[in-house]
């Protein structure tokens, strides 16, 4: 198979060439990398993730070094960084939770220490909503020689994430988060990360959904024509505006279900919450809420531990119900929502 990178005599070859470098570098002005050399494709983040893994921490990481997690990260986070610590003999800090619930930030400053080597945390949690002070956390990391690697899956569809000022030195995201398809996501390295380390596949990769991922990113950025820079940052930031009112609005709505443990911060001018509630109700399993709801109520959310089990270890629960939102919910959807919950819990305490 040809591969697009390359210069070839292939009638379409140049311009298959240009089409990965145009998308390479519509990724790079996404998030604000100062290279397009420092995006590196991959399948979805979790590939991205274990490519970091395989490569920089393996080479980097070493009998007694430490790295810093949350309890709060995605699977695809925790088991690269084990299979990595056994590996190297590295030892993994968890940051626990505080008291409201969200990852204790002060924990960060109690843990990070001379033998930190790496800290990889989520930006924003997949079922808490919280999200970390990241510029903060990079500048703690820094102070002692560390590097970030940053899990920004449920930020960058969400809100704007620029790598050069939050300057951490790598970044994960994913497509499908973005209405895209399945099967891309990237890494984002800063360049003298990424020249030095060492590769982990063969030539013989294959890279594909150029043109694809060309349809999506235009969708997102199209700066070098419709939108100026001004514009681009005045519709993401009312993207942001539009997706804070509606978290807080979930948020109280759900509050008003008897019964129910909403997991994370409650929104306020101050935090920042994610578009999602995570949540359990009294003496119902969240499968069966999520159930009822879609075949009672054509109504669908999600149930389990979202690929987040020690969090819910931690929470004391074995499983929970979350409802997402993206830009196209209303809050009239909410109220929908909200109702068919409020059915969904007066059928089962009929029981009782």
């Amino acid at each position: 198979m040809g591969d697009p990178k390359r210069k070839s005599s292939a009638p379409n070859a140049s311009p298959s060439t240009e089409e990965f470098e145009l998308a390479r570098k519509k990724v790079a002005s996404f998030i604000n990398a100062s290279d397009s050399r420092e995006i590196v494709f991959t399948r979805n983040a979790t590939e991205a993730i274990n490519l970091f893994a395989l490569s920089w921490g393996l080479q980097n990481l070493k009998q007694g070094d430490e790295v810093i997690l949350t309890v709060a990260e995605h699977h695809s986070v925790i088991a690269p960084m084990l299979d990595t610590a056994k590996k190297t003999g590295a030892v993994l800090k968890y940051v626990s939770l505080n008291e409201d619930g969200v990852p204790d930030v002060n924990m960060f400053k109690q843990l990070i220490s001379t033998k930190t080597k790496l800290v990889i945390v989520h930006h924003v949690s997949n079922v808490l909503g919280s999200s970390l002070p990241i510029e903060d956390v990079v500048v703690w990391a820094h102070d002692v020689g560390a590097i970030v690697l940053v899990d920004a899956c449920q930020s960058v569809p969400h809100m704007v994430v620029d790598v050069q000022k939050i300057n951490a030195d790598f970044l994960v995201a994913s497509s499908h988060k973005m209405c895209g398809p399945t099967g891309i996501g990237f890494l984002y390295g800063k360049y003298h990360h990424l020249s030095a380390m060492p590769p982990v596949l063969g030539n013989g990769k294959i890279l594909y959904f150029t043109k694809c991922l060309h349809r999506i990113l235009y969708k997102y950025t199209k700066l070098d024509t419709t939108f100026s820079p001004t514009t681009l940052n005045l519709f993401c930031l009312e993207t942001l505006f539009i997706q804070v009112a509606l978290a807080k609005y979930l948020y109280e709505s759900l509050r008003t279900v008897p019964g129910i443990r909403i997991y994370g911060p409650a929104p306020s001018e101050n935090v920042y919450r994610a578009a999602l509630c995570s949540f359990n109700v009294e003496n119902i399993h969240p499968t069966d809420i999520a159930t009822f709801l879609d075949q009672q109520h054509g109504v669908a959310i999600r149930s389990g531990h979202h690929c987040a089990q020690p969090l819910h270890g931690v929470l004391d629960v074995n499983a929970s119900a979350r409802a997402s939102l993206y830009f196209y919910n209303t809050r009239e959807e909410i109220d929908n929502f909200v109702h068919a919950l409020n059915d969904t819990v007066s059928f089962f305490n009929s029981f009782k």
